[in-house]
């Protein structure tokens, strides 16, 4: 995922995920002075809800969080966002 201005449009996805144990792992791949905000949810996810946009951490350039969950989930919301600065991240669904 590239966004030019993580800010005024942030990126925002449903993943379906297939039965069995998963994992969301996302790699903020930019530089140290990027940093970006990530979150996850799992369960009938169509669009980010207010808890996803309050809940996200900081998640600094060259780091890695990953947000396991359920074997029963059918889907997720992933919300990137930035105060600005570009965006530049890798999502893997790890099974």
């Amino acid at each position: 995922v590239y966004v030019e201005n993580g800010q005024l449009r942030p990126f925002s996805a449903v993943i379906e995920t297939p039965r069995g144990p998963n994992t969301v792992a996302i790699r903020n791949i930019g530089q140290l002075e990027f940093p970006f905000a990530a979150e996850v949810f799992a369960n009938d996810v169509e669009t980010p809800s207010p808890e996803c946009i309050e809940a996200s951490m900081i998640i600094q350039g060259g780091a890695l969080r990953t947000f396991p969950f359920d074997p029963r989930v059918d889907s997720i919301q992933v919300l990137l966002k930035t105060d600005g600065r570009p965006l530049n991240a890798r999502i893997e669904l790890l099974q």
